[in-house]
């Protein structure tokens, strides 16, 4: 990784703002040891760097290393081949370490040896068949580089829920909404899908879901349409949208411009859910016009977030 990709981790905020509604994201390619690469946002990463010293402690989850002291902040360590189907790690394995953020928390992630950064499509990321790779639930999307290679981009959601254990839901007062209330969802993560779920019905509201951005799109303009044939407005079928940030084919800034640009859609809110937390996100979804930001995953905030939204 030369001097110039390692500077691109350190955009600015005007930078990545001009990504919104691209539909185009930038990849930080990295090895595990094995013959696959494998892929991570660079939203994602705060730094690159040979790993340092890790405190091993007593009882930590399978996956995770140890903690080490970075600039005064204790972070865990997760290596990453521990989590999926291989037997054993490759010699010199962990030298490597990125920084990375998710949902205001910071770890350390041990790999091989890190490439190069790319720029993709959204349209040329698909979501994985399942004969591509053993590490089904693992892999959340899936790319090809130019001569041909496969990318394997991880859905580190699931990796952290498997180390960490997800989420737990307490008890969430349910909104002051009709029965017929509905509202829409995309999200290609199954964990966050499964607590977003969990959210929804705790709230006591009906709702409909796609699992990438273009399904989402298509799945919207149906409703659009048979909502247009009925002569009822969309807003009858649906009361608000929740969109992730990051999804194959079509990411959460490209399908709230579709929404926002589509009259049909007029009075319906979009919130954006996403584990890309910092301020740079933020003003990406704001660029594109979400009505509210909400980092995963804290179930109490996005209820918090959707009730009101809901109920007006």
């Amino acid at each position: 990784m030369d001097l110039a990709d390692r500077k691109n981790l350190l955009e600015s905020v005007d930078a990545r703002t001009r990504l919104a509604g691209s539909n185009r994201m930038e990849i930080l390619l990295f090895s595990l040891g094995t013959r696959e690469t494998f892929g991570i946002n660079v939203f994602k990463v705060r730094e690159v760097g040979r790993t340092p010293h890790i405190t091993k402690t007593p009882n930590m989850p399978r996956g995770v290393e140890g903690l080490i002291s970075l600039r005064g902040n204790v972070i865990p360590v997760l290596s990453l081949i521990s989590f999926l189907e291989y037997e054993g790690q490759p010699r010199e394995y962990g030298k490597t370490m990125m920084v990375a953020e998710y949902s205001k928390r910071t770890l350390g992630f041990l790999v091989h040896e890190v490439d190069r950064i790319i720029r993709v499509d959204w349209e040329k990321v698909k979501a994985p068949e399942s004969v591509l790779s053993s590490n089904q639930g693992l892999i959340t999307a899936v790319t090809e580089l130019e001569d041909g290679k496969l990318v394997s981009i991880l859905d580190v959601e699931q990796i952290l829920a498997n180390a960490f254990g997800e989420a737990i839901i307490v008890d969430i007062p349910p909104a002051n909404v009709d029965q017929d209330v509905c509202m829409f969802f995309a999200d290609d993560s199954l964990v966050a899908r499964r607590k977003i779920v969990e959210v929804l019905d705790k709230l006591g509201v009906k709702h409909k879901h796609a699992t990438n951005g273009a399904e989402a799109w298509s799945r919207l303009q149906g409703i659009a349409a048979h909502a247009t044939q009925t002569g009822r407005s969309v807003r009858d079928e649906l009361r608000l949208i929740l969109v992730d940030a990051e999804m194959p084919e079509m990411d959460g800034y490209v399908l709230t411009k579709n929404i926002k640009g589509d009259l049909r859609f007029t009075g319906i809110p979009v919130v954006m859910h996403s584990s890309l937390s910092s301020q740079a996100n933020h003003a990406m979804g704001k660029a594109v016009g979400v009505d509210a930001y909400v980092g995963k995953f804290d179930a109490e905030i996005l209820a918090d977030t959707l009730r009101p939204l809901l109920e007006r």
